[in-house]
């Protein structure tokens, strides 16, 4: 049974029979981890944006260089995924 069906099960459940989270979650067989969870859409826009902005400025930079400069701007992406987006 897909985790997206039973978590709908699950929130049935807690309308129609005011059932605490965890009691419907054990009842259809769903973790509370799996009722919780929100999938992170990967929008690779802004990455893309800085990358640019960066390179564009800096022509003779390298990855390792604007990665820092990319760190020392706040933002907190991992080396491998800005590294996909450069390639």
């Amino acid at each position: 049974m897909p985790t997206q069906a039973r978590k709908a099960w699950a929130v049935q459940l807690q309308e129609n029979h005011s059932v605490t989270i965890a009691m419907s979650c054990a009842i259809v067989g769903l973790s509370r981890c799996a009722y919780y969870y929100q999938p992170k859409l990967p929008d690779d826009s802004v990455i893309m944006s800085v990358l640019s902005a960066i390179t564009d400025k800096h022509l003779r930079w390298g990855f390792p260089k604007c990665f820092n400069r990319i760190r020392k701007l706040g933002y907190k992406w991992n080396h491998k995924r800005v590294y996909r987006i450069a390639s």
